[in-house]
C-alpha cells in the first residue's frame, strides 16, 4: 500500500484562494482528520486529492495517492435513477472479477504472462478480502440499518441519512487502499457511527477525513491536520500536524494561541526599543557635559570618540532591528467568535404545547410541554422525526392530526439545509433582506462574529456548507426570537464555533429547542431531554 503525499498544494477559484502551500503525508494505517474554520478548504483538499475539483478551479503542487482510492463526499455521488442493487453491484464488480480471474487462471500458470496477471489479481483479491465481499456487503447493510430496504428501490427515494449509510456500506465492502471521507458521521445515529469507527480502526489503508464530530475524532483519528495553524503550528513547533484526537488538540491549540499572542506583544516591545535606539544622539553618550577652559582639546578628542560610539551603536541597533523585523511573528488575527445572545428577547412566559401529534408516518408525539425559558434537547435515531417536529412547531409543516399550540410572538428555526434563493446575491445583501434594513444597521452582520468580513461581499453560492449555516444562524439570532429552534446546530460548522455555540445555548435565557445527534453536545447537556422513537 502507498501513502497519500501532498506537496505545495494550492487551489484557487475565481472568488479567491482556498488552499495555499499544503504539505501532508498520510501513511497506511494512519487516520488523519482535516480541521479548520469553515471555508478553510477541508472539502476542497479532499476533492483535489480525489481529482474531483471543478473545471473552474486552479490547482498547483503535486499529488500522489494509491490507485485504489474511494472518495465519499457529503452528498454521495449516486445516480438518482440507479437502484440500491445497482450501487452494490458496482461496488462488488471489481472484487468479483478479481476472484473470477484467480479461479480461471489457476490452471495456466506455466504461461509467464498468465502468471503475471494471476499474481496481480491474487494480490488485489487478498488485499481486499474479495472472497468475503458479498457476505460483507450484506452484513454492512444490516449493521447500518439498510437491510429492510428493497434492493430495487431507486436512490432518488432514499433520505439523506439512507444515502450516507449506503455510501458507507460500499466503502466497508470495498476496503480500499485509500479512503477520503467528508463529514462521514452526518445523518448517522450512534450505532452507525460505532460501525464506521470500528471499520476505520481495522482498515489497513490510508484514511483522510474531514469531520465536525469531536467524539468521533477522539475515538478514531490518529492525528489532526490544521488548515488554520497558529504561528507556532498545530504541533507547537511550526508544523500543521498534531498527533492525537480532538480533546488533546484543543488544549494544545489554546496554549499555542496564548504563546503566539504573548510572543507578538514581547516582540513589538523589543522592536519599539530598537527603533528608539536607532535615533540615539551624542547627548546620550556625554549627557549635558560641556568643555572647561583648560579642557577644549581633550573635549574635542573625546567628542570624536563620542561620535564614533554613537555611529557604532546606531549601526548595531539598525542591524538588530533588521534581524528582529525578519524574525517577528505576524500579528494574531482576531478569532472569528460568536458575539451574540441566542435570544435577545429572553424568557417572557411563552410556551409550546403538543398533544397527540401525528405527521403521516414521520413522527408521533403524544405529549410535549415546553415552558418559558426552557432548553429542551430532542434526541432519537434517524427517521424518528426530530426535524419534522421542529418544522411543525415553527409552522413550516402542517400536522396530520393532533394539537400544537405555540404562544411565542417570534419564532426562528435553523434548518439543516438553509435556502437563500438566488445564490448569486452577496452575503451582506441576503442578511439585510432577511432581517430588514433597520435591524441590519442596528445589528451589523460583521459584529455577530459568525461571518468573516472578507466574505460579506461574496456570492452566497461561493460559500461552503458550513459558511451558509453560519449565515443562517446569524439571520436567526439577529432578530432576538423568544423561541429558537435549532436542527443539528453543530453540523457542518467549525469545531471551535461548535463549542462556543454550546456555551451560548447554555447561557441564553430564551426558550430553545435543539434537535441533535451530536454526542459531544448531548454529553454536556444539563437540561431536559425528550427522546423520539420511530
Amino acid at each position: 500500500m502507498n501513502p497519500i503525499v501532498v506537496r505545495y498544494l494550492s487551489v484557487s477559484f475565481r472568488s479567491g484562494s482556498v488552499l495555499t502551500g499544503i504539505d501532508l503525508t498520510v501513511s497506511p494505517g494512519e487516520r488523519i482528520a482535516l480541521v479548520g474554520e469553515n471555508g478553510a478548504g477541508k472539502s476542497t483538499a479532499l476533492r483535489a486529492i480525489a481529482h474531483r475539483l471543478p473545471r473552474t478551479a486552479q490547482r498547483t503542487g503535486t499529488l500522489e495517492a494509491p490507485d485504489d482510492l474511494v472518495w465519499l463526499p457529503q452528498e454521495p455521488p449516486f445516480r438518482d435513477e440507479a437502484s440500491i442493487e445497482d450501487v452494490l453491484a458496482t461496488t462488488l464488480r471489481p472484487l468479483r472479477e478479481a476472484v473470477a480471474t484467480v479461479e480461471t487462471l489457476a490452471d495456466r500458470l506455466d504461461d509467464p504472462e498468465v502468471a503475471e496477471t494471476y499474481a496481480s489479481a491474487l494480490d488485489f483479491a487478498v488485499a481486499h478480502d474479495a472472497w468475503d465481499a458479498d457476505r460483507r456487503a450484506i452484513l454492512a447493510a444490516e449493521r447500518l440499518g439498510l437491510s429492510g430496504l428493497d434492493r430495487d428501490r431507486p436512490i432518488s427515494t432514499l433520505s439523506g441519512g439512507q444515502r450516507t449509510r449506503l455510501a458507507l456500506a460500499t466503502a466497508i465492502t470495498r476496503r480500499p487502499d485509500a479512503l477520503l471521507l467528508d463529514e462521514p458521521t452526518n445523518h448517522l445515529d450512534d450505532e452507525a457511527v460505532g460501525v464506521l469507527g470500528e471499520f476505520l480502526r481495522d482498515l489497513p489503508g490510508v484514511v483522510l477525513m474531514a469531520s465536525h464530530d469531536r467524539v468521533f475524532l477522539d475515538e478514531v483519528a490518529t492525528g489532526l491536520f490544521d488548515l488554520d495553524p497558529t504561528a507556532f503550528g498545530t504541533d507547537g513547533a511550526g508544523g500543521r500536524l498534531f498527533g492525537g484526537g480532538w480533546s488533546d488538540y484543543e488544549e494544545a491549540r489554546k496554549a499555542a494561541r496564548e504563546r503566539w499572542e504573548q510572543t507578538y506583544a514581547e516582540q513589538q516591545e523589543e522592536l519599539k526599543r530598537l527603533r528608539t535606539a536607532t535615533k540615539i544622539g551624542n547627548d546620550a553618550i556625554a549627557h549635558n557635559r560641556g568643555p572647561t577652559d583648560n579642557d577644549k582639546f581633550i573635549y574635542k578628542f573625546k567628542g570624536s570618540n563620542v561620535e564614533r560610539t554613537v555611529a557604532r551603536r546606531k549601526k548595531d541597533a539598525h542591524r538588530r532591528l533588521e534581524e528582529a523585523e525578519e524574525a517577528q511573528v505576524r500579528k494574531p488575527p482576531p478569532p472569528l467568535r460568536l458575539n451574540a445572545s441566542l435570544s435577545a428577547a429572553g424568557a417572557s412566559g411563552r410556551t409550546v404545547v403538543v398533544r397527540d401529534l401525528v405527521v403521516e408516518d414521520r413522527v408521533s408525539v403524544p405529549v410535549l410541554d415546553i415552558t418559558a425559558g426552557e432548553h429542551l434537547l430532542i434526541t432519537g435515531p434517524n427517521g424518528s422525526g426530530k426535524s419534522t417536529l421542529l418544522g411543525v412547531i415553527s409552522g413550516r409543516l402542517k400536522p396530520t392530526s393532533g394539537e400544537v399550540q405555540v404562544s411565542a410572538r417570534h419564532v426562528e428555526e435553523l434548518t439543516q439545509d438553509p435556502q437563500f434563493g438566488d445564490l448569486r446575491r452577496k452575503v451582506a445583501d441576503v442578511y439585510t433582506e432577511s432581517v430588514g434594513e433597520v435591524l441590519a444597521t442596528q445589528v451589523p452582520l460583521r459584529d455577530l462574529g459568525l461571518v468573516h468580513p472578507r466574505d460579506l461581499n461574496r456570492p452566497v453560492g461561493a460559500l461552503s456548507v458550513g459558511q451558509r449555516r453560519r449565515l443562517d444562524l446569524a439571520i436567526a439570532i439577529a432578530t432576538g426570537p423568544d423561541l429558537l429552534l435549532l436542527d443539528e446546530p453543530t453540523n457542518h460548522i467549525s469545531l471551535t464555533l461548535a463549542g462556543e455555540l454550546e456555551e451560548a445555548i447554555a447561557a441564553t435565557p430564551g426558550t430553545m429547542v435543539v434537535a441533535s445527534h451530536d454526542r459531544w453536545l448531548r454529553r454536556g447537556w444539563s437540561g431536559p431531554e425528550h427522546r423520539l422513537v420511530p
